[in-house]
This record gives structure tokens, C-alpha cells and sequence, in this order.
């Protein structure tokens, strides 16, 4: 088995396809690749973005598994490519109706290394015969995003896999598969609160 790669809902990918064609876009807001492209600029490798943060680990010391139960899906991350080259990422965000928004393009490290990580995960679990559905688990108070592997059929004896995108925070190395209890046990340095706040 290898990744199961999920299928965003069209209205997301019709926030990004419309942000992408805007002539506002092409302000200088946008990042500097983008406007520089060679051919047409297409989405592609759709993902779910997970945020956690204080309150998807709530208090007292909980485990990786109830963290990343409470990390709540946020949107979606397209990664922009011009012909084969990622040269940004799209965001969209979800509305308390339900709704799905353009957020923003992202340029900087991150973009290529969610494409690397995606071919690591890929041969990573290769050999698995446990299919794994690909996440973005943002930790903003550790300033680390990782690519999550949740096992899809059988969650209950398989774990889930985080790989940390580079830069990655101070003592953990990145696009490394780490279990996830091995890496978010000490990022919370044994308290569920300590993971939001840097320390």
C-alpha cells in the first residue's frame, strides 16, 4: 500500500483556481516566482491543514493520539507549480458556515519541502500494507509543520507518522518519519499545554 491522496472539495480548489487567474494576483503581494513563471501555473497535491494548538491539547498531559484527535482541520494547502517546479504554496480557509475561502500564496522553505516530504512518505510506507492519508499538522507554538500520515483502515494498530518539514524547531530533525507519540512527547516536555507555548 502507499498513500492514500485525499480529494479536496471542489470549492476549494475553485477559491485557488480563481485567486490564481485574478489579475490582482499579480500584485506584489504575490510571491516573486509566481510572477517571474514560464508556462501556466496549475494547483496540485491538495492537502487538509491541522491545526494544533491549546485547544486541541486541552489540559493535563494528553497523548499523541487524543492531540491529534483535537487538531482541528483549518483548510486546505495546494502547492503551485509552473510545468514539474513547486514554486509556492495556495492556502484556502474554512468559514464558520462552511464555506471555503482563498486565503493566501506562501513562497519560502516550506513549499518544496512538502513536496519532498510527500516522495519520502511515499517510499516510506511503500512496503506498508496499511494505506496512510497525507495532513498538514501546523504547530504554531513550536513553529513547526509537519506532513501527518494517518493510517486510513486500521487506526487502532497503526500509528500515526509525522514528518517534519524543514527548518524544524530545535531538537528535531527534519524529514525524518518519527512516530508521532516519539516526536510530540517531548515538543510537550510531558504537559499537552507546553505544546502551544514556546519554551
Amino acid at each position: 500500500m502507499t498513500l492514500s491522496l485525499p480529494q479536496p472539495p471542489a470549492a476549494a480548489l475553485r477559491a485557488v483556481l480563481t485567486a490564481l487567474d485574478a489579475p490582482a494576483a499579480v500584485c506584489a503581494g504575490r510571491p516573486s516566482a509566481m510572477r517571474h513563471r514560464r508556462g501556466q501555473l496549475a494547483p496540485a497535491h491538495p492537502l487538509p491543514v491541522h491545526l494544533l494548538d491549546a485547544t486541541a491539547t486541552g489540559a493535563g498531559a494528553p497523548t499523541a493520539k487524543g492531540m491529534l484527535t483535537g487538531a482541528r482541520r483549518t483548510g486546505w494547502r495546494f502547492l503551485v507549480l509552473d510545468g514539474e517546479e513547486v514554486v509556492a504554496a495556495a492556502e484556502t480557509r474554512e468559514t464558520t458556515e462552511g464555506l471555503h475561502a482563498f486565503a493566501y500564496f506562501a513562497e519560502g522553505p516550506y513549499p518544496l519541502a512538502t513536496m519532498r516530504a510527500l516522495h519520502q512518505a511515499r517510499a516510506h510506507t511503500a512496503a506498508s500494507a496499511t494505506p496512510y492519508l497525507p495532513r498538514l499538522l501546523s504547530v504554531p507554538g513550536r513553529y513547526m509543520t509537519a506532513l501527518w500520515l494517518h493510517p486510513v483502515l486500521d487506526p487502532a494498530r497503526s500509528r500515526d507518522l509525522l514528518i517534519p518539514l524543514a527548518p524544524a524547531p530545535l531538537g528535531v530533525t527534519a524529514h525524518v518519519p518519527y512516530d508521532a507519540e516519539d516526536l510530540l512527547a517531548p515538543l510537550s516536555n510531558g504537559n499537552g499545554s507546553l505544546l502551544t507555548a514556546a519554551s
